[in-house]
């Protein structure tokens, strides 16, 4: 499942109600080239590596989708999300709308999940609340937007009004989409059987 959302729409809060409600979905961890924020662990919130190491795995393709945000580099590891996939689990990747599109290229069967503030007037609210200058606030504002303007081609739109509300939608979505006939037919043909 691809998840995006601007900052401050709460995708974090809820993938993680989420993570705990469900035992074979596990979240993916990106790699990344900036700092550590207070709290984040590394290989738990991101894999923070150095530019140098992370060009490097470009230039071995190591990533399924990669992008530059805010001058700093973000990842999907080819090779760990094939292991989950392998073992049977299933997946989010907490992605913004340009390695979104990378996913589904490669991932045609995945799922697309867009996280909305309910309005731009509390998305303006979020983002003030994270305490960055002005000219950083208006930077994110406007990623905002342009990654907003993208939530139409998502398959699912959830606006985080009520985190409780929004976390439901979401599950319902993941189990909709669990109990599709496309996902369910070799099931079905092995009950024949």
């Amino acid at each position: 499942m691809i998840v995006s959302a601007p900052s401050g729409a709460g995708k974090t809060s809820i993938c993680r109600k989420i993570l705990r409600m469900f035992p074979d979905l596990r979240f993916s961890v990106s790699y990344t080239t900036r700092l550590p924020r207070p709290g984040e662990v590394n290989g738990k919130d991101y894999i923070f590596i150095s530019e140098d190491d992370f060009r490097a795995r470009i230039a071995r393709g190591e990533f399924i989708e990669w992008v530059e945000n805010y001058g700093q580099l973000y990842g999907t590891s080819k090779k760990a999300t094939k292991a989950f996939l392998e073992q049977g689990c299933d997946l989010i990747l907490d992605i913004e709308p340009r390695g979104a599109k990378a996913i589904r290229e490669h991932y045609p069967r995945s799922v697309s999940v867009f996280i909305l503030p309910p309005s731009l007037s509390d998305l303006k609210s979020r983002l003030a609340k994270r305490g960055e200058n002005a000219a950083v606030m208006e930077r994110r504002l406007q990623t905002s937007l342009d990654e907003i303007r993208e939530a139409l081609w998502y398959d699912y739109i959830i606006f985080n009004e009520r985190l409780d509300e929004a976390v439901d939608q979401f599950r319902a979505v993941y189990i909709a989409e669990k109990s599709r006939r496309d996902r369910c037919t070799e099931r079905v043909e092995a009950f024949f059987k």
